[in-house]
């Protein structure tokens, strides 16, 4: 797998385009600035607009060659990003985040219960984690995302992963349309979910 993805990252300018996801630019543009936590970040879209905010950016991604792309981007726009190459599956909270953003961050169980608990645990007081994936309904789309169903996502399936460690203000499926570079394009089915450390 993470030869496919250095091979994407590898062939394409932007898989994902160069401007933020929606849902967390308008997150960043709401709230103070302060410590951020972006895992599976890619080509550092969110990463370099959160930086370019004020915020304190660490992230991290299996794929080298995105973090490379990240970081030599980062350059270019004159921020700085600390961003490491790590798997989703040997994350363990080191430090604590004001928010952690889990955008389009797809794992089947029984890692994604392992890796969302690990989430919730970076989190200091008060802080939030703001996440967004496809649904299931995502398979009846050619917009983006996994193939394969137990890799998408529901409310329910979020809601249970996170509400015995955060307080979940909003958790809901929805459907929008997508303009994310080549590979997250058009009509798609979404979850969307917003908790707090209290």
């Amino acid at each position: 797998m993470k030869q496919f993805w250095n091979q994407r990252y590898a062939e394409h300018a932007y898989v994902y385009g160069e401007q933020p996801n929606a849902f967390f630019k308008s997150f960043i543009d709401t709230h103070k600035p302060g410590s951020l936590l972006l895992p599976a970040e890619g080509e550092g879209r969110n990463a370099i607009y959160a930086a370019k905010q004020g915020w304190q950016v660490d992230a991290f991604d299996y794929s080298e060659v995105a973090r490379e792309k990240a970081l030599a981007r980062a350059r270019e726009e004159g921020v700085t990003i600390h961003y490491i190459q790590q798997e989703l599956s040997t994350y363990t909270p080191e430090k604590l985040y004001d928010v952690v953003a889990l955008i389009y961050v797809h794992m089947s169980e029984p890692l994604r219960v392992k890796f969302h608990a690990a989430v919730a645990a970076s989190l200091k007081s008060g802080g939030f984690l703001i996440l967004e994936a496809f649904s299931k309904d995502q398979l009846h789309h050619s917009s983006g995302g996994p193939k394969d169903e137990s890799m998408l996502y529901d409310a329910s399936t979020l809601y249970h992963d996170f509400h015995l460690h955060l307080n979940v203000l909003s958790c809901e499926q929805m459907d929008i349309v997508l303009d994310e570079g080549d590979f997250h394009k058009g009509q798609a089915a979404v979850v969307r979910l917003v908790a707090q450390n209290l």
